[in-house]
């Protein structure tokens, strides 16, 4: 009889690779319209190999194939564990859940559990749509992990331990304090998140009313760059240049190469850095003019001037001023793209710089005290 399925199952294979893709889509949309941040999505079929071996296991348990509920199976890894339980309720509200064969296996352990893992569910997609009757008679599992439980039982299955029993008691031992770890571990990012999320949250208040408390980083630049004095030093440097200033810019990583820049010329609080830009945004203004034409190839493919553009050039102005500050590593922090080499841009920035301000630099390439 097994040989008789798994040569079915062969024979059935290519089906199963169509319903395979279609479970995929089917999740991925579903999770895309619930907005849920997750890192990935993949789909399998059963390997026949697998089939064979899961039929000598279990023997007399199987007579048809629809009666193996994990032929075809789609793994959701989220980047918390309390984004598991948020699938989960997704899931159970969008499927008809077989709960006989699905079974949440973060919860069916005593405390000292052997293993950390995530939640199966067995499913057919709801209504009478065309995806619905795709899986009628073919159920597909969704697996639901965070990457944390996912390491487990990748790591798990490579050592190839299938239940406690089998595995020495100082290996166990050693099970059972990765477990605990990797749960705890779990709990500090999603405690991080909570923290991050509640920091963004409070900061239009705190700049706004205690500045000088608020620290340089991603988080406040990327507010600063929606906000005076930033935005409008911003809007006055396209001006100058005839350009649009590129709002809603799609660089994510900016505000970080941003702040790293900011820290870098030893301006460390955003009170400081209104400060500073309260007194020089005038020659930020005039220096950018100056300079950016020189530069051309650095910044108009983008179609016109980038978000933060005042943050660069008062950095870059802070820069010459101080002899203690590497022009190289300044290029670096700017990743600024372009066929220019880096003597070539430190060049450009000190010849407008002495031309912005009136200063021609020493030799060493610093401005005059």
């Amino acid at each position: 009889m097994n040989d008789v399925l798994v040569q079915a199952y062969e024979a059935a294979l290519p089906e199963y690779e169509r319903l395979r893709d279609a479970a995929v889509a089917h999740t991925n949309a579903l999770l895309d319209r619930s907005g849920l941040n997750i890192h990935h999505v993949t789909g399998r079929v059963k390997r026949p190999a697998s089939l064979a071996d899961k039929l000598l296991r279990k023997p007399g348990r199987y007579h048809a194939l629809d009666e193996v509920t994990d032929l075809v199976a789609v793994r959701v890894i989220t980047y918390f564990e309390s984004d598991v339980q948020a699938v989960s309720r997704l899931v159970e509200a969008q499927f008809d859940v077989d709960w006989d064969h699905s079974i949440d296996k973060s919860r069916m352990h005593d405390p000292d559990r052997f293993g950390y893992m995530g939640v199966h569910y067995v499913v057919r997609p709801l209504g009478s749509g065309p995806d619905a009757a795709a899986f009628a008679s073919h159920p597909f599992e969704i697996q639901i992990r965070s990457i944390l439980q996912h390491a487990w039982a990748e790591i798990e299955h490579d050592l190839g331990y299938k239940n406690r029993e089998a595995v020495p008691r100082e290996v166990r031992r050693r099970f059972y304090r990765l477990a605990g770890l990797l749960e705890m571990a779990d709990e500090e990012f999603m405690a991080l998140d909570r923290l991050s999320k509640d920091y963004a949250a409070t900061l239009p208040e705190r700049v706004r009313d205690t500045p000088d408390s608020v620290y340089i980083d991603a988080q406040s630049v990327k507010y600063m760059l929606d906000h005076a004095p930033v935005h409008d030093l911003d809007a006055q440097v396209a001006a100058a240049l005839n350009v649009l200033l590129l709002t809603g810019w799609p660089d994510p990583e900016r505000p970080q190469r941003l702040a790293g820049l900011l820290q870098y010329v030893g301006v460390n609080s955003v009170g400081a850095l209104q400060g500073e830009l309260r007194r020089h945004g005038q020659e930020v203004v005039a220096f950018a003019g100056l300079l950016l034409p020189r530069l051309r190839e650095s910044w108009t493919p983008a179609g016109g001037a980038r978000p933060g553009t005042s943050l660069v050039h008062y950095a870059l102005m802070r820069a010459c001023a101080n002899p203690a500050l590497d022009p190289s590593e300044i290029v670096r922090l700017l990743d600024v793209p372009g066929t220019a080499d880096t003597a070539t841009l430190i060049a450009s920035v000190r010849d407008a710089y002495a031309e912005a301000t009136g200063f021609p630099l020493r030799q060493d390439g610093t401005a005059p005290v």
